[in-house]
């Protein structure tokens, strides 16, 4: 069965769990619905295996298929003072290998302040594609607002929160009431991250058919898409990014002995700890990781209904995602499995935290002797960002209990 066949056959046992909740919901939950409801939602988990792990392969095989094709870059013209050709032509020989003509223009357009160490700016329209594919990663980029800047300098965010703000009734010929909105700041500061050095073998970058610039852009986003990220959840704000979940309040805490479980009234709990102001626009959504996921996909609600009901595709338009009491979820495997103390689950609007990219990327090359005598050339990537939640009654918490 191919990948769009098991897909096909998911979509199909997404709908028809889908379709059983919904004529349910009226009448008792009996224990053939349940039967079904897990025959259904098991070989749907099933096939999500079968996918991924189909798909890790095909992204082997495309990624080795990509080193030896035919260039098809169409941002690559044949203009060889484009600044793609140039920064293609600097990341395969180095300074060494460009014209005069190319030498001056790398120079004055793209130099940083780490020039004579061999760092040069990234061409803008790279380091966009750069940061827009960080999305892939970890989830908190898919679901936050995103800011560009670009220098990097400090930058002080102002917040607000409204919630509590109430107007008033007037009678004929009243004055009305003076009522300021308090406003706040939050730090919304970038911090410095390193791809950490990326060994590229000399073959190819003597093979003018391996789009060099894609290979490394894609290593590049691996690495730093699963720092940054992790950063955005659970960063201390110290140092680093304050994550969501740091910067978010507690919503529900779980009783004594639930360490490593949830109950359906917790998540009710959570849910309603989020001022339906927040909730009314649309935004708020679960997050927590695979492991958790896991053991809500077997929760019941005080009828014995489930309550996660399964998202399909359906072309590119239509469709239904994942739901969780009717909200949708994120995956995020960066939040915390269950534990003592653990904030495994977050609900709340996550437009409130901001992620900040300043555009600036430098990329350095090596190609000393430390590398030369392996046969490769060294990449090294910089990139500055930073978050933080703007306003932390927005996203909420829930805490497994201490024991």
């Amino acid at each position: 069965m191919t990948i769009q066949q098991m897909r096909e056959r998911r979509n199909g046992l997404a709908i028809e769990a889908r379709k059983l909740l919904d004529e349910s919901k009226d009448k008792p939950w009996t224990a053939e619905n349940q039967t079904r409801y897990d025959a259904l939602t098991g070989e749907i988990t099933d096939i999500d295996s079968r996918v991924e792990r189909e798909q890790k392969l095909l992204d082997l095989a495309a990624e080795e298929h990509a080193q030896h094709r035919e260039p098809k870059n169409k941002r690559e013209t044949d203009d060889m003072l484009s600044d793609i050709k140039i920064f293609d032509c600097w990341m395969r020989r180095g300074e060494k290998g460009l014209s005069a003509e190319q030498a001056h223009k790398l120079y004055n357009t793209m130099s940083t302040t780490t020039g004579s160490e061999g760092g040069y700016t990234v061409p803008s329209l790279v380091a966009s594609e750069l940061i827009n594919s960080l999305k892939d990663f970890g989830g908190m980029r898919g679901v936050a607002q995103l800011l560009t800047t670009a220098q990097g300098n400090p930058l002080s965010y102002p917040s607000s929160d409204g919630t509590a703000e109430v107007g008033e009734l007037l009678a004929e010929n009243t004055a009305a009431a003076a009522l300021d909105p308090s406003f706040g700041t939050v730090g919304l500061n970038v911090y410095k991250y390193s791809s950490k050095v990326i060994a590229v073998p000399i073959e190819l970058l003597q093979d003018s058919s391996v789009d060099i610039e894609a290979f490394v852009r894609q290593r590049i986003i691996e690495r730093i898409g699963r720092i940054t990220n992790q950063h955005f959840t659970t960063g201390t704000g110290t140092g680093q990014p304050r994550g969501v979940v740091t910067g978010a309040a507690s919503g529900k805490v779980g009783t004594t002995g639930q360490t490593l479980t949830v109950i359906y009234d917790d998540l009710v709990d959570l849910l309603e700890s989020v001022n339906e102001a927040y909730q009314l626009g649309g935004e708020c959504k679960f997050m927590f990781n695979q492991t958790v996921r896991g053991l809500l996909r077997k929760l019941k609600d005080t009828a014995g209904r489930p309550i996660w009901t399964p998202g399909y595709e359906a072309g590119i338009t239509a469709g239904a995602p994942d739901l969780l009491l009717g909200k949708s979820v994120v995956i995020n495997n960066d939040m915390a499995v269950p534990a003592a103390n653990a904030k495994s689950i977050i609900y709340g609007d996550f437009k409130k935290y901001i992620i900040r990219d300043a555009m600036s990327v430098s990329l350095m090359r090596f190609d000393d002797s430390a590398y030369a005598s392996k046969g490769q050339v060294g990449f090294l990537a910089f990139i500055r960002s930073g978050g933080n939640l703007m306003d932390s009654a927005a996203v909420k918490y829930y805490a497994h209990s201490a024991t």
